[in-house]
């Protein structure tokens, strides 16, 4: 019987997985325990690789249960991690499981920035080496039995699936070992070998006839099958075709060989005849053809002893018709195999080391829904600080509450009072000053960041652009200008970024130079301040008044309402609630996440109430202002107006300005402060991205070199002729020939036992003798020498070198050449040129940019700073 077939396991580089994980991690989740958490698993992550792809494995389930844990962790990380070449960019080498290299080059292999290659690659491996356990299961026991029939059945699923994936998970042409019709004619052969051994298990438990006949029949028709898939075909190993071909036979025959004894059951001896004679010359073909594959002795010798018998028994006793083969009744199929459908997790023993890490797309969705939830605070705290302010300026333009409370006409009133030892506490116009000299530098230290960034990726992509000009076609990977399109997106998103704070800047300094003066006035000592207002009548007279009680009642409601507004920004800032639990769900019961309405839904019921008490404190302000100003007109009708009390009251309200115009650049240039520093942290991101893809795209580029070199090495130089073929020339003075006007070619190898006739004039004729003596042209050019010498002396080398000749490019121009002098018998070598590998973008998500959601946060209001 046949050995059976098994598939080589590919070979894979060392891969470092935990640096590049690590960092992703490092970026994109908070610090504390599950960060390193995290990155504890990206560790062991990597060290599981190293154990399922580092080393020999032995054929033993363990090392299988190996590689399945591997296969099923790759699977688990997958919507956790955005592999691709612009995001967490690590690239998988892998070479081709049936390439064998050759002598002046290795095996063809292929680099991807892929998670999905790998795992094709992987469960490559898992079906191999499954292919490799079942072979080496004792088929003489019902267990070792069973073991086989299952691993060819995992494998053939394995295969299969690779079949229907590999295409969409690499998103390029793949390696010959695993395209598809490679794979797919595996999965075959390892259904028909797991057919086969049920075959040899019914045959073992002595089952029906018919029933064996049946499984050996179907054997027989998917060995048949997957010779077909192959037969045309070079990509398998040379021992593939013959195994298969013997097989369909063999298998045949013992599908016929048991019918027959079915036959013979039936009293149909004509029957039974004719199959063992269609058995047995199935076995001949398989003896004649595959014998160096096979061994059919013990079944030819067993369907020779029953077809002498049946014969002996029909001529002497029976003398029944022998019907042709045609006309007998096809014998039925009987399948006990499927491919097993690949379920993750594929081990009983697997545990996912990033459990606790939510996958990417619910990572996504909490991102949008911080910046929504980010947008509704910032927007209900910029809303109530603008009303803040607005009220500010009334009562500032109204010279309240200072107008009330101006009882002497010659002191300083005892809000400025208050609103100047606040300014004075926070440090006066030193505090503005200091702020206003350190925006400059954090501004050139992002810019220098930024162009630093945006530097190397010119670099690189200057560096492929000139390497594509010089390979041409031959340099097939994703251009850098391609790739690099969502990173340069981004950095001109910082860049109008910093542009627009450039100018919210030059604003909130023009805005200071305008109010310096009277804020350096409010942080003078209580006597030059009340020096520097003017002095006027006092309104003694207007105290204790109707309309003052009121301006003061409605002053000090104002007042509470900006406290409750502090407290219910401090509330809005407070709300906290972790969406992750709720994303999880909602993907685990629709396989998709619908996060706008999610996020709008629970955004509502957390900020509702909320939304309603900033609503209602805008619209009491307004009563409140409106009550306000009309008991000022009241209050403004009863004073005394002169001169005096109205430059007194100017500068009064150029005071309270002073003092929001304080307090609100402070807040500006703070935020101002807090921004710069905060992108400075996002663009340290965007360079480590930029400096990790491009360090990624310099080590492929070194790859994708070393493999164009090894290519051209393998490469037919172009091949170089005579002038005139070195038998038509001789030395000068020579009685020779003249040379005729076209080349005579190489003459044929004649062998023969007469002696053969002298050379006679042009053209020449070369005797048998002359021919066995006579060299080939030499192919470099230079004139052979004399015939006299030349008969004597063999070429200096050979007729061209063993290269191989790759298709597309010029091999060496073969010349035919005497047998006698031909010790090598070098011929071409068929090898198969496989082009370089081809790069290209797996087509994954943008890159998505670290955005700073909602600057400012909390918004200021009238705080000129961009919004990202």
């Amino acid at each position: 019987m046949a050995s059976f077939i098994t598939v080589q396991l590919k070979k894979a580089s060392e891969v470092d997985l935990a640096k590049p994980l690590c960092k992703f991690i490092q970026q994109t989740y908070a610090g504390g325990e599950s960060q390193a958490e995290h990155c504890r698993a990206a560790e062991e992550l990597s060290k599981l690789r190293k154990s399922a792809l580092g080393r020999s494995l032995d054929k033993h389930e363990s090392s299988l249960e190996t590689l399945l844990r591997y296969y099923d962790q790759l699977c688990a990380i997958e919507p956790k991690f955005p592999f691709s070449e612009n995001q967490v960019c690590v690239t998988f080498t892998w070479k081709d499981a049936f390439d064998k290299g050759s002598l002046f080059g290795g095996s063809v292999k292929l680099a991807l920035a892929s998670l999905g290659y790998e795992k094709t690659c992987v469960l490559f491996n898992c079906g191999a080496l499954a292919s490799q356990i079942a072979s080496e299961q004792n088929l003489d026991s019902d267990e070792g039995l069973k073991a086989a029939a299952k691993h060819y059945q995992f494998a053939s699923g394995a295969f299969q699936h690779i079949k229907d994936t590999v295409l969409s998970s690499l998103n390029r042409e793949p390696t010959v070992d695993i395209a598809p019709d490679t794979v797919g004619t595996l999965s075959l052969i390892m259904l028909a070998q797991a057919q086969e051994v049920f075959f040899l298990k019914a045959t073992r438990d002595k089952m029906k006839d018919a029933i064996i006949a049946k499984l050996a029949n179907q054997s027989a028709d998917y060995y048949g099958d997957a010779f077909k898939q192959c037969q045309y075909k070079d990509t398998l190993p040379k021992e593939v075709f013959p195994v298969l071909a013997a097989k369909h036979c063999i298998m045949q025959a013992n599908a016929e060989y048991h019918q027959s004894i079915l036959a013979k059951q039936q009293k149909k001896f004509g029957e039974e005849i004719a199959r063992l004679q269609h058995a047995a010359d199935l076995v001949k073909t398989v003896a004649s053809r595959y014998d160096e594959y096979v061994n059919v002795k013990d079944l030819s010798d067993k369907i020779s002893r029953a077809l002498t018998a049946a014969k002996k028994d029909n001529d002497f006793i029976y003398h029944d018709r022998i019907p042709d083969l045609k006309d007998l009744e096809p014998i039925g199929k009987a399948s006990l195999v499927k491919a097993t459908p690949v379920a993750v997790p594929l081990s009983q023993k697997f545990t996912d080391l990033f459990e606790k890490m939510v996958p990417l797309a619910v990572q996504q969705a909490l991102t949008l829904y911080n910046q929504r939830k980010a947008d509704l605070v910032n927007r209900l705290i910029a809303q109530m600080r603008e009303a803040t302010n607005l009220a500010n300026g009334v009562l500032a333009s109204l010279n309240l509450p200072a107008a009330i409370e101006d009882i002497s006409g010659d002191s300083v009133p005892q809000s400025i009072l208050q609103k100047s030892k606040s300014v004075i506490e926070l440090g006066g116009v030193q505090t503005i000053d200091q702020l206003m000299k350190d925006l400059p530098e954090l501004l050139q230290r992002n810019r220098e960041i930024l162009d630093e960034s945006l530097r190397i990726l010119d670099e690189e992509e200057t560096t492929d652009n000139e390497l594509k000009n010089k390979f041409k076609e031959r340099w097939q990977r994703t251009p850098s200008n391609d790739l690099y399109k969502p990173l340069r997106a981004e950095g001109s998103n910082y860049r109008n970024i910093l542009d627009k704070a450039v100018q919210a800047d030059k604003q909130v300094k023009e805005r200071y130079q305008a109010h310096r003066e009277t804020i350096s006035l409010l942080c003078k000592p209580e006597q030059e301040l009340n020096a520097a207002i003017p002095s006027a009548n006092p309104a003694k007279t207007m105290q204790g008044s109707e309309v003052v009680n009121i301006l003061k009642s409605l002053l000090a409601s104002l007042d509470e309402v900006k406290r409750e507004r502090e407290q219910l920004e401090n509330d809005l800032k407070s709300v906290n609630f972790d969406m992750t639990n709720k994303f999880l769900t909602a993907l685990a019961q629709d396989g998709a996440l619908n996060e706008e309405a999610i996020s709008v839904t629970e955004l509502d019921r957390l900020y509702g109430s909320l939304t309603h008490k900033v609503q209602e404190s805008l619209k009491k302000q307004e009563e409140l202002l409106n009550s306000i100003q009309n008991s000022h007109q009241e209050f403004s009708k009863m004073k005394q107006s002169n001169n005096e009390s109205n430059l007194r009251e100017e500068v009064l309200k150029n005071l309270a300005v002073a003092n929001d115009n304080f307090v609100e650049l402070v807040a500006n240039l703070k935020e101002g402060t807090k921004f710069y520093n905060e992108l400075t942290e996002i663009l340290l991101k965007f360079q480590n991205k930029c400096s990790d893809i491009v360090f990624a795209r310099k080590t492929e580029r070194d790859e994708l070199l070393k493999d164009l070199q090894q290519s051209i090495a393998r490469e037919p130089s172009a091949p170089s002729f005579p002038s005139v073929p070195a038998y038509q020339t001789g030395p000068a003075g020579g009685n020779k020939p003249p040379v005729p006007s076209a080349p005579t070619p190489a003459p044929r190898t004649m062998v023969s036992s007469k002696p053969q006739p002298p050379a006679r004039p042009p053209p020449p004729v070369i005797s048998t003798a002359s021919t066995l003596a006579s060299p080939t042209p030499a192919a470099t050019g230079t004139a052979a020498p004399p015939a006299s010498s030349a008969a004597s002396t063999a070429p200096s080398q050979a007729q061209g070198p063993p290269y191989p000749t790759y298709p597309g490019y010029p091999g060496y121009c073969q010349m035919p050449l005497p047998m006698g002098y031909n010790p090598y018998m070098y011929g071409q070598y068929n090898v198969q040129y496989t082009p370089s590998p081809v790069y290209q973008n797996p087509g994954q998500a943008p890159y998505p940019g670290p955005q700073q959601p909602g600057y400012p946060y909390p918004q200021q209001p009238g705080y000129p700073y961009p919004q990202q």
